[in-house]
């Protein structure tokens, strides 16, 4: 596994194999672990690359806390909701926050469902539904993250306390809360020695139950730990456990001899290991965060001022504290570390329409966790979108059946080489004997061929740019959902069969 890992790093053939390959964790994190910082970090931005992993970059914010009044939280979301930031629901704050006004969480929650389109991600949910803690934990001044390595317990030494009562007394709404949002959060953390931190490993389970049963995105939330032993069994578990998207969390709870660069092998093995493809970070110290998204982290959950990820990524020992308003400044550590000139950085709702397009146009039938060829359509964020209020609402300018119903003849030329094509390229396999792969990615157009080639009884053939592919075919079809990027196409080929 080392040698091939190792030659992943260079070599976009040995990347393919081993993406495609089943993985054992233990043979992973030991080969990264033998890594320089310089390889680990190549190595996770190799399977950054589409369709190897997600590359796309996002900030998820918490607009909650429980001293907030309603108003505010509603105005958080509102806000979030226009720059096109999912929603990350610390539950026991929408709880609290309802209490205050003589109303149930699930009325607060239903308020935030209404008011938004982005995807709702449920936090701090258990066995009885939303957590509720007592004023001394809902109202800490995040002690841990200012005072700094290492964890050894929590400095008040009062986690994790319940409010068991006032849980069981809304205990009926629980399967609700869960309908209404996209993905759901479960914490391993008690499996890594964290079990002052984190619920018994037990409402894990039934919440990833709950879950999989109305098909939301499963995050599961481990910590960095002593970057080996307790990273391997979070690993284990959330693979065991069904997680879609890894969580890590480092700051306090990065115990390594070397936090940093065990913060970026650790983003590196999720990368390789994580079914969803998706790695995210709810806790981070700014140099964990700036290595992280230099080995291919895809989220950073922070948060408005009082929420308690405001303070828990970007900032530093000593700074990190209570009231801290973290989005701005992560939305500059995301600019300055990460330099992608096709993607924004972080994705925004001009962003997250398109691709909710793609998605609507797939249907669920076709998309993550389902494959064709050797890979999933799409990844986790496909599974999340696709239970959005964004997606409910979109409204379609051309579905699948139009799309398919646009050709003539036995050849299509398909611009545009992503998740989409396959689709397409998959409903005519049976009406076409030629699909050509156009995409300006070479790669992008190399990898759509290669898998389709294996998956599909049509010839697959790779493009020599949009204009020449579509001359070689009977029917062409703009298979991006980009507007500016189809509209440029159609510039180019005017006859080609415009999907959006």
């Amino acid at each position: 596994m080392y040698d091939l890992i190792k030659e992943a790093i260079v070599d976009d053939d040995a990347a393919i194999e081993l993406s495609k390959m089943d993985k054992n964790v233990v043979e992973v994190v030991d080969a990264i672990s033998e890594l320089s910082l310089e390889d680990t970090m190549k190595l996770g931005m190799k399977f950054k690359r589409f369709p190897l992993g997600c590359d796309l970059t996002e900030a998820v914010v918490g607009t909650c806390a429980s001293d907030l009044e309603l108003m505010e939280l509603l105005g958080n979301c509102r806000l979030s909701d226009m720059l096109g930031l999912p929603i990350h629901i610390c539950a026991y704050a929408f709880a609290d926050i309802a209490e205050k006004h003589g109303m149930r969480g699930i009325e607060v929650m239903r308020k935030v469902y209404d008011s938004v389109d982005v995807p709702l991600d449920l936090d701090h949910f258990g066995e009885n539904g939303p957590m509720r803690l007592p004023q001394n934990i809902v109202g800490c001044g995040g002690e841990c993250y200012n005072k700094g390595p290492v964890y050894t317990e929590c400095p008040r030494d009062r986690i994790h306390e319940r409010l068991i009562d006032k849980e069981k007394a809304e205990s009926s709404d629980k399967e609700e809360w869960v309908k209404l949002s996209s993905s759901v959060a479960i914490n391993l953390t008690s499996e890594q020695t964290g079990e002052g931190h984190a619920a018994p490993y037990r409402e894990a389970v039934d919440i990833a139950d709950l879950a999989k049963k109305y098909q939301r995105g499963l995050e599961a939330i481990m910590f960095i730990g002593d970057g080996y032993d307790d990273l391997i069994t979070g690993f284990e578990k959330a693979i065991e456990i069904g997680a879609d998207v890894f969580v890590l969390e480092g700051g306090p709870y990065n115990a390594a001899k070397n936090p940093v660069e065990a913060f970026a092998k650790a983003v590196a093995a999720s990368r390789i290991l994580c079914p969803g493809k998706v790695v995210g970070t709810n806790g981070a110290y700014e140099r964990e965060c700036r290595v992280g998204l230099r080995s291919g982290l895809n989220v950073i959950i922070t948060g408005f001022p009082k929420n308690h990820h405001g303070y828990m990524c970007g900032y530093e020992p000593g700074t990190a504290r209570r009231g801290k308003f973290g989005l701005p400044r992560i939305m500059q550590i995301m600019k300055e570390e990460v330099h992608n000139p096709n993607v924004q950085v972080p994705v925004l709702k001009e962003d997250l329409i398109p691709l909710t397009t793609a998605i609507k146009i797939a249907g669920r039938d076709y998309i993550y966790p389902k494959k064709i060829g050797a890979y999933t359509v799409g990844d986790a964020h496909w599974a999340t979108l696709i239970n959005s209020k964004m997606y409910k609402n979109l409204t379609l300018k051309n579905d699948l059946n139009d799309i398919v119903n646009s050709v003539n003849g036995n050849s299509v030329a398909l611009l545009g080489g992503r998740f989409l094509s396959w689709v397409i390229a998959n409903e005519l396999d049976k009406q076409v004997d030629e699909i050509i792969i156009s995409d300006a990615d070479p790669w992008v157009q190399r990898m759509t061929v290669e898998n389709l080639q294996d998956a599909l009884d049509a010839t697959i053939i790779p493009g020599d740019g949009d204009v020449n592919s579509a001359n070689q075919a009977d029917s062409s079809i703009i298979s991006s959902t980009v507007l500016g990027i189809s509209n440029k196409i159609l510039n180019k080929v005017p006859n080609a069969f415009n999907i959006v």
